[in-house]
Formats: C-alpha cells, sequence, structure tokens
C-alpha cells in the first residue's frame, strides 16, 4: 500500500463533515472520481457534499449520486473538517467550489494523475502515470479492503473509459485492462458507458463542430479553429468544453498539436489542446497558465478572441519546432 492511501484512510476515518469537489467543466473522469468517493464514503458510513461548479452533463445521469453534485453556495454555513479533491491539477481548477467557501478547511487531500499537479494540500495522492483519477481511486478502495459493488463499478470505469478514449490513448497498460475487467465483473456496463461517455452528442455539440470545422485552419503542424461567444450563443451552447472537437481536429494526418479556442460569455477564452506522440503539449499550456497531461491539456485566458488566437498559435508553432529539433538530436 502507498502510504498516502493509509494516510487518506485515517484522515477520512477521523473526519465528521466532508466536502468533495472536482474540477470546472467536468468530464466524465472528473463526474466518475466524485461520484465514486461519494459512493464510497457513504460505504464507510460517513456523508459527504458533492459540489462541481458546472452542472452535470444529461449524458451522464446514469452515474450512482449524479443527482446530489451541487453548484457552489456562497452562503454555506457548514464547517468542513476535510476537503477531497479529485482530477484536479491545482487549487483553482476547484473554481467557486473552493474559492467561494465561508471557512477554511483543515485538512485537504489531493487525488489527481496530471502531470502538471501543482502537489497542492495536506495529503498528495497524485500518479501521473495512472489513465484516469478513478483508476487511482480503484487502487486506494481494492487496498484498503472496500467492496466493489456495482454503483461503485460504474463510477469507476466511466472515468476509465472516458479518460482514455475507450483505451486508445498512450499510458493504457494490461493493468488498464484488468481493472477494466474487474470493474465489469463486479456490475459495470461497459456499451452503455461508452456510449453515454463518448458517442452520444447533443445536437448543440454537432452544431457547434460545424461552426467550428468552418474555421478550420492547418499551417506548419498546427491545426486550430476558433469559435466565438456570438456564435455559440446563437445556437444555445453552453458547455465550457467543445466536446471532443479538439481530439477529432488531433486525428488529422497531417497535425502534430491540434486546438480549439472557445469564448465564453465573460470574455474569457478556453482552449483545448492535444497532440500526437512523440510531440506533447504539457508544457505549452503550463506556459499559457493552465496544464495537463502530454497529450491532453488546457487553460484559459483573458480575451479578446483574435488576441489570444495570435498568442496560442504563435506559441504552438514554436512548440512544434522546438520538439522537431529535439526529434532530430534524439
Amino acid at each position: 500500500m502507498h502510504p498516502t492511501e493509509k494516510a487518506i484512510f485515517t484522515a477520512v476515518q477521523q473526519a465528521n463533515k466532508i466536502l468533495v469537489i472536482t474540477h470546472v467543466g467536468p468530464d466524465g473522469d472528473a463526474l466518475g472520481s466524485l461520484t465514486a468517493v461519494g459512493v464510497a464514503l457513504r460505504q464507510m458510513g460517513k456523508d459527504a457534499t458533492l459540489l462541481c461548479d458546472d452542472s452535470v452533463p444529461e449524458r451522464f445521469s446514469y452515474l450512482p449520486l449524479a443527482n446530489q453534485i451541487q453548484p457552489p453556495n456562497e452562503n454555506r454555513a457548514t464547517r468542513y473538517d476535510l476537503l477531497i479533491a479529485v482530477d484536479c491539477g491545482d487549487e483553482t481548477r476547484m473554481g467557486q467550489s473552493y474559492a467561494s467557501l465561508p471557512h477554511a478547511v483543515p485538512t485537504i487531500i489531493n487525488i489527481d494523475h496530471h502531470v502538471t499537479n501543482t502537489y497542492f494540500g495536506d495529503i498528495q495522492h497524485v500518479v501521473p502515470d495512472a489513465v484516469s483519477a478513478t483508476e487511482i481511486l480503484y487502487d486506494l478502495f481494492k487496498h484498503n479492503g472496500l467492496t466493489i459493488t456495482t454503483d461503485l463499478a460504474m463510477c469507476l470505469l466511466t472515468g476509465v473509459v472516458t479518460d482514455t478514449l475507450g483505451f486508445r490513448t498512450v499510458g493504457v497498460t494490461s493493468k488498464t485492462l484488468r481493472i477494466a475487467s474487474e470493474l465489469m465483473d463486479a456490475g459495470a456496463d461497459l456499451p452503455l458507458i461508452t456510449m453515454q461517455g463518448l458517442s452520444i452528442k447533443p445536437f448543440s455539440t454537432v452544431q457547434l463542430w460545424q461552426i467550428g470545422l468552418n474555421n478550420m485552419r492547418l499551417e506548419d503542424g498546427l491545426i486550430w479553429t476558433k469559435i466565438n461567444n456570438a456564435q455559440r450563443e446563437a445556437i444555445g451552447y453552453n458547455n465550457t468544453s467543445t466536446g471532443g472537437l479538439v481530439n477529432f481536429l488531433g486525428n488529422v494526418n497531417r497535425a502534430a498539436i491540434s486546438a480549439v479556442l472557445l469564448e465564453m460569455g465573460d470574455g474569457t477564452v478556453r482552449v483545448g489542446f492535444r497532440c500526437n506522440p512523440p510531440y506533447s503539449v504539457s508544457e505549452l499550456a503550463l506556459n499559457l497558465g493552465g496544464g495537463g497531461h502530454p497529450l491532453a491539456s488546457g487553460c484559459s485566458l483573458e480575451g479578446p478572441l483574435d488576441k489570444v488566437e495570435t498568442l496560442v498559435v504563435g506559441m504552438a508553432k514554436e512548440t512544434i519546432q522546438q520538439q522537431q529539433a529535439n526529434f532530430s538530436q534524439d
């Protein structure tokens, strides 16, 4: 057992009021991790409050406790004695759910798999080699003797499937497949999770892709597109991510790096990056104030959109050139 795994369970056992938070604009791993911790805590006889700045996308409504995930509320009077952050590379990723807490939480546990994690909190259980945060939780639960119920298995497999794009990303190992197999043995429905987590898309997402593909450009190994706030609002698209468009663009055979710039209502621009090995985008995102994984990262920048586009395109092209030079030396 990893030393921090024991420390986590000790902290949980000693806590009375527990708060669990995941990142803004939650994906399948964020929501799978959040609900998995909620289910596990209940199994241990603990009650917990689950928070996320953004609402649960309808396609993930099958997750146990999905209907109990709350938005941040600045008027909360509850004093929590333990906070568990899941799938958050840094404190800002928790958004207002953390920033608006009226009272400081004495103990913070940081469970994550992002290589750019800032190691915030009091107990840091960061495993960059894990393909998802739920893979880390699976080991944590197994090592501490928790029963993997069907509910728990559904939460955990959701994170594994969505973060690996259906077991297709670099980093997937035989261990990943063994975990998936055990979760299926425990009752997790792989076809349902794959359909809901990866395939199903709202019509507005497809309309967004239409706009993005119309604006798409490919230069010097970089494929990118931008979508402004007026275009986003015209189709009623309210999400902070583009529903996989950046992955789609990243599959273009002439692209080293793909980027999608999405302007939000407050003028900020959400930027998603993807790349294909041996390229990496984690340092690019980090230099822009964001973070993530070598093959999938992102950041949020202050507008206007055209200024952000110039900055991002320039830095991304530079990254491609630098990395190509490094490859030729190796």
